[in-house]
């Protein structure tokens, strides 16, 4: 007999269907459970900025992303020149690596982001608010890789940045802050 083994749903898909989008409908007086903003996917995205002839850093981004989020990164090619960058369309080196995470991955991400990751940020006072673009999405910068646990001495050698962009199914920035909040977002506080 074959064993059949089901993988769990992820702990903040739940949550979210069983309490956040009722309590988020009666918060923001929505009509109805439909309206409830909600989150369709996640970028996570590094440049490689003047290291993009650098083959070993072009290797270490693409690793970090690899590890952190559990898929394979695309490597992203300019698509317009820019002199100052001494960049030119469509050369040959990657200009930086994403992954988009979608479904049970992405909830899997943001509770590691959210619960374990950002936690360890020294003399962190919470996410900037400032990060919601016009249509509610929301980018959030990262300055080192090292705060996720899944990357070792090694991963973490040579430093650089992430993008991390939520990007959200709502009406305005307003309630999107509110979905982010529900899910464990430490905004900083006001004042």
């Amino acid at each position: 007999m074959a064993k059949t083994d089901t993988i769990p749903s992820p702990r903040l898909k739940d949550e979210y269907k069983k309490s956040y989008q009722k309590e988020l409908v009666k918060e923001l007086g929505l009509n109805n459970i439909h309206e409830a903003p909600r989150l369709e996917k996640i970028v996570v995205s590094s440049g490689v900025g003047r290291n993009r002839d650098d083959k070993r850093f072009q290797e270490i981004v693409s690793n970090t992303l690899t590890k952190i989020t559990g898929q394979k990164p695309v490597g992203r090619i300019a698509k317009k020149s820019i002199a100052g960058f001494k960049i030119r369309a469509g050369m040959g080196a990657p200009i930086g690596h994403s992954v988009t995470l979608r479904g049970a991955r992405m909830y899997e991400f943001l509770d590691r982001l959210v619960n374990v990751a950002m936690p360890r940020i020294r003399d962190f006072h919470g996410a900037g608010a400032k990060g919601f673009d016009r249509s509610g999405n929301y980018s959030l910068g990262i300055t080192e890789q090292s705060i996720f646990p899944e990357l070792g001495f090694e991963d973490t050698a040579i430093l650089h940045g992430l993008q991390v962009t939520f990007v959200i199914d709502n009406k305005n920035s307003t309630h999107s802050r509110a979905l982010l909040e529900k899910f464990g977002m430490p905004f900083e506080k006001k004042g």
